[in-house]
């Protein structure tokens, strides 16, 4: 079965999209940490960071962080932290989460935004890429 990622991926479910190219895209958590809480997913479904194959692992990495200047650019904050977590959804993904101290990266405090407000930032760090 196909995972959550994938069917994002697929336009079957819609997304807040920040950026995307042929191996990867990038989309707003609809649960962030923080304004701005990004994922950088591969489009080839794979479940384990470290099962990816050289190739792509460091090209997720380069999308990354091109997506995480874009996020620094856009939304006030002292730094991007980056994690690789989360057993809940079986493909490859990458945290972006602009922090403003360590609670930020503890994936219990969460923010709240509307729908405009999702368009609003998915619009404006796509602007900064």
């Amino acid at each position: 079965m196909a995972s959550i990622f994938t069917k994002i991926i697929n336009g079957e479910i819609p997304c807040y999209k920040v950026a995307e190219d042929e191996k990867y895209i990038a989309f707003l958590d609809v649960n962030p940490n923080a304004k701005g809480h990004t994922l950088c997913v591969p489009k080839q479904e794979i479940d384990k960071i470290f099962d990816m194959d050289e190739t792509l692992y460091l090209g997720l990495m380069q999308f990354a962080r091109k997506v995480a200047k874009a996020i620094e650019k856009t939304v006030p904050c002292k730094r991007i932290g980056m994690a690789v977590i989360g057993l809940e959804v079986p493909h490859t993904h990458v945290h972006l989460i602009p922090l403003h101290d360590m609670d930020d990266m503890r994936f219990q405090r969460k923010v709240t935004l509307t729908k405009e407000d999702f368009e609003a930032l998915a619009a404006a760090i796509a602007q900064n890429l």
